[in-house]
């Protein structure tokens, strides 16, 4: 009996069941579990180590792909380092309200909406019977002031040959006043010697006063007649003044007229169209907004961007609109101040509580060719300037 119980002892061991001890822990795990944990998990720390041995050419593509980021990285920063773009960017133009100059309806309308236009096309005509009869009224005062003046110019012809006839009579008078005065100093003589009567004296005396008052009347008549050519001259300055006057008014009534017809003043298209026939205007009433083609970018870079940034860099610029395509263009100018500095409030950073905040600076940048697109102000596009 005691022979056979370590047998079956053994037994128990080789088909692996211990026996139980009575500290056994409830887990179920057997006390031998603990010290090969710890083996287990320094085995699984030395394995992959092991696998990256085992196989060296793992090892050489790891390091080659981290090698080949570093030097993408590298060279996508040395790249983009030579670049500065923003999406705060658009198109613009100096767009014109078209407007009335002078009152009157419409009475044509040659265009519609966006439709394109050159520069000088007519876009509408006003009612022009009151300019037209304003302007026929202004040629009558030029003709009535020309002949006004062609009138003072005969007087003054004619009053120079009046001066010419006073001198005349006045020579005249001249010479019968010396005549007469000779008279009567040699009948007076005679009387005082007896050899002459006193009835021819007294004749010489009456002819020499006769001759006396024809010297002064003639010489009043010249001055009277050189004085009206004096009068004739004003008159004739003032008929001038009044034929310039009437010239202005006449040139005021044509450009009044030329203003019933509304002219595109550039190249460009039609928006906004507001006005129609039978409208009737105001003059500065606008009818329609004209875009011209020539239109470029403001980009408002921020004024950090700014350092590298000069007027003539080269720009490839995406516009929103048409993607996949990028346009040449160049910077043309740098603002002289911030965006805010011009706004309707500018910021008064003088007072109590200030942030600073980044500041964005208009640049203007234009296409080195017309695009040949459906561009217009508002349009957002994304420039990107080469600054090194």
């Amino acid at each position: 009996m005691d022979a056979q119980a370590p047998s079956r002892g053994v037994a128990k061991v080789e088909r692996g069941v211990p026996a139980k001890a009575d500290n056994q822990e409830p887990s179920g795990e057997s006390s031998h579990a603990r010290p090969d944990k710890p083996l287990a998990e320094a085995k699984g720390k030395t394995t992959w180590k092991v696998y990256l041995r085992q196989r060296p050419w793992l090892v050489a593509a790891i390091a080659a792909g981290v090698l080949t980021a570093i030097i993408l990285g590298l060279l996508w920063w040395l790249h983009a380092r030579q670049y500065e773009t923003t999406d705060d960017a658009f198109i613009d133009a100096r767009t014109v309200s078209i407007s009335s100059q002078v009152a009157g309806a419409i009475s044509e309308l040659d265009v519609t909406d966006n439709q394109v236009v050159a520069a000088g096309a007519v876009l509408a005509k006003l009612d022009d019977a009151i300019y037209q009869a304003q302007l026929e009224q202004a040629k009558a005062q030029v003709e009535q002031a020309q002949a006004n003046i062609a009138n003072l110019d005969a007087q003054l012809d004619s009053q120079a040959s009046r001066i010419d006839q006073a001198g005349k009579q006045v020579t005249e008078a001249q010479g019968a006043l010396d005549f007469s005065q000779q008279e009567y100093k040699r009948y007076t003589d005679l009387v005082r010697t007896g050899a002459g009567t006193e009835q021819r004296a007294q004749q010489a005396s009456s002819d020499l006063t006769q001759k006396q008052a024809a010297l002064a009347a003639a010489q009043a008549n010249a001055v009277t007649v050189q004085k009206q050519l004096a009068v004739l001259k004003t008159q004739r300055r003032a008929a001038d003044a009044q034929l310039k006057s009437a010239e202005a008014g006449q040139k005021l009534s044509a450009t009044n007229l030329s203003y019933t017809v509304i002219k595109a003043p550039v190249a460009g298209r039609v928006t906004q169209l507001t006005g129609t026939k039978g409208t009737y205007l105001q003059p500065g009433q606008s009818i329609m907004m004209f875009v011209p083609d020539k239109i470029w970018i403001t980009a408002n870079f921020k004024e950090t961007q700014l350092d590298l940034m000069r007027p003539g860099q080269p720009v490839n610029i995406s516009i929103d609109a048409y993607p996949g395509r990028t346009f040449r263009g160049h910077v043309d100018s740098i603002q002289s101040g911030s965006g805010t500095a011009f706004s309707l409030l500018p910021a008064e950073n003088a007072t109590g509580n200030y942030i600073k905040v980044v500041q964005r600076v208009p640049v203007k940048i234009v296409f080195d060719q017309d695009p040949g697109l459906e561009l217009g102000p508002g349009m957002s596009v994304v420039p990107t300037v080469k600054v090194r």
